[in-house]
């Protein structure tokens, strides 16, 4: 983990930004939604940075370079604003997915679950601060945020219940996985990701990539197998 004084603000576009057109600044209309999205993008690099622990609000308005009561309009407190960036930040990361899924023109199972880990890893290394916020230091913020943790691993589980019932489909020799299974491959993931993200950064998460999508094809055909 850095330190707090390593931390700045920085001109470059990240994912939290994905929804806003060119030259926002610009215009008065989309002003308040990129000021919350600097906000929000300013509180996962500052937790990323020195802990949700030591973040201050003041951290935060001084990243985001908004002033106190612009932070306020948006947001109640602290936890509020993180609570927020968490769930937005997952939300890009699925977006992201399903705008890669949608880009697939193979109709494989194998192939979307192939698309669908990688462009998840993917998005996790182009936003490292976020994913260390995401995957580690989430765990120390308390109940909120860890159901909101819970219910993005309940749509993973989703997503690869579809994925198997699609499996299925194609060859009738793969049964239905167990949701238990279902939710082991996810806990396995996310272990895999976070152990990555310690040991050699979440720049590099794409390197899990082959290993992951591994996993979890063994997991479909070999646990679903009738």
């Amino acid at each position: 983990m850095t330190s707090g004084t390593d931390i700045r603000p920085r001109n470059t576009r990240s994912l939290f930004f994905r929804g806003l057109s060119d030259g926002w600044e610009d215009d008065p209309k989309q002003v308040a939604a990129g000021q919350r999205e600097r906000m929000l993008e300013a509180m996962a690099r500052a937790v990323a940075a020195k802990g949700y622990a030591k973040v201050t609000v003041a951290d935060v308005v001084a990243l985001a370079q908004v002033s106190r009561s612009t932070f306020y309009e948006q947001f109640t407190d602290k936890e509020d604003c993180f609570l927020a960036a968490f769930a937005a930040g997952g939300e890009v990361v699925r977006a992201e997915v399903e705008r890669a899924i949608a880009e697939v023109t193979d109709g494989d199972w194998r192939t979307f679950l192939r698309v669908s880990l990688e462009a998840y890893l993917n998005a996790l290394a182009t936003e490292p601060e976020f994913a260390r916020t995401l995957k580690i230091d989430v765990l120390g913020t308390g109940p909120e945020a860890i159901e909101v943790g819970q219910q993005v691993r309940d749509r993973f589980v989703g997503r690869l219940r579809d994925l198997n019932s699609l499996a299925s489909a194609q060859d009738p020799r793969i049964g239905r996985v167990p949701t238990l299974v279902l939710r082991a491959l996810v806990g396995g993931i996310a272990e895999l990701v976070e152990w990555h993200i310690l040991r050699e950064g979440a720049e590099s998460l794409g390197d899990l990539a082959p290993q992951i999508v591994d996993l979890a094809t063994a997991v479909i055909e070999d646990a679903g197998v009738r």
